[in-house]
């Protein structure tokens, strides 16, 4: 059986390269973390040369800043009332139309009365005739020509009398529907000649002023969230208006572990409408914060995220930050002491406790 060559040499060279491999030392990531590993390079480089490392350092101060918490929503009317009929029975009249402003107690449909008012004249005839009958039996049980029981049965009858006339006079109220809020009346409405069921929608009666914007903020941001707090809210049809958050929710939804808030806006020209998308920007209280450059961001040992500063003995030390926000010239960050020097350049080849020689982009930079 014949070999052929290249597997030769394929075998002799991967064996030449594990015994190599096997005879020098791995270097991951600059650095080493075995007990006869390669030292950091600003260790490496302060044995060598007998320089101390040296890192390029700025000096921050923390500022004010302002931040504002975005709420994505929409709006809704403050009252949305459909208006029902409590009877049943044809229309006959609509004296309001859609589109019209309307006020509380203003006929918005009227049904046909039917037999109703002849209901109520024979109510008040038979509430008449129980009177009559039990003053005259009143009179003659006081003189003892009848007994109270007499009396007391002509009382029953009397006080059945004014309830049935209560009943039918309630009955031909009910054929006229009126609007129970201020408010526009919303399309569509009832037809004259329809016939409306009990229950059945004469019109809806819209309140936009106040309207409101609501919206969902996360359990992280509504700790941060106060009734009375000023707000400004852009609605996608352009117009901006400012009100004032009216409702926190107390607790969450739910499904997605967020809180509904509302924001009361003024309205009294109509322009928001209901059910428009809106955002809602709310300034949140000052608080002292860092801007930074992205790229001076580390990682320590256990994985967090911070800057690498300089302390007045030169000697380095890891802070973890906290991101505040974004702007286009950098990130605000929280967690740093008010004055700190941070490095710049130079960060990732330094380790916590080891003194370096900073080097200032200018004289002093402050952000």
């Amino acid at each position: 059986m014949r070999v052929k060559l290249s597997y030769i040499l394929a075998v002799a060279l991967a064996a030449g390269i594990g015994i190599w491999m096997s005879s020098g030392s791995v270097v991951v990531g600059g650095v080493g973390d075995g007990e006869n590993a390669t030292p950091a390079p600003a260790e490496r480089v302060a044995a060598t040369t007998g320089d101390t490392f040296r890192v390029q350092v700025a000096r921050l101060k923390a500022q004010d800043r302002q931040a504002v918490l975005e709420v994505r929503g929409r709006t809704e009317a403050e009252a949305k009332v459909a208006v029902r009929s409590a009877t049943t029975d044809d229309v006959v009249k609509r004296p309001a139309r859609e589109g019209a402003r309307v006020s509380a107690g203003d006929i918005l449909c009227e049904l046909d009365s039917g037999t109703r008012e002849a209901r109520v004249l024979e109510a008040k005839a038979a509430l008449a005739q129980a009177e009559l009958d039990h003053s005259a039996a009143t009179q003659l049980a006081t003189k003892g020509f009848t007994a109270q029981t007499r009396a007391a049965a002509t009382q029953a009858l009397q006080d059945a009398a004014t309830a049935r006339l209560k009943e039918a006079k309630l009955e031909l109220e009910r054929t006229i529907i009126r609007s129970p809020i201020d408010g526009v009346i919303e399309s569509p409405m009832a037809e004259v000649g329809a016939q409306l069921e009990s229950g059945g929608i004469c019109a809806t009666v819209v309140n936009s002023d106040p309207m409101i914007a609501i919206g969902q903020v996360s359990e992280v941001n509504i700790g941060k969230i106060t009734v009375d707090m000023e707000a400004e809210v852009e609605l996608v049809t352009g117009e901006t208006i400012n009100g004032v958050v009216r409702y926190v929710s107390p607790s969450a939804d739910p499904d997605t572990r967020t809180f509904r808030i509302e924001i009361e806006l003024p309205n009294k020209d109509g322009k928001a409408r209901d059910g428009v998308t809106a955002v809602s920007r709310l300034p949140l209280p000052v608080e002292k914060a860092h801007k930074i450059s992205p790229a001076i961001l580390t990682l320590n040992d256990d994985g967090q995220v911070g800057v690498r500063t300089v302390g007045e003995d030169n000697k380095t030390a890891f802070y973890p930050v906290k991101v505040l926000g974004g702007e286009t010239d950098g990130l605000w960050v929280g967690g740093l002491p008010g004055d700190v020097t941070v490095i710049v350049v130079g960060q990732e080849y330094v380790g916590d406790g080891e003194t370096v020689e900073p080097v200032f982009e200018t004289a002093e930079v402050s952000q």
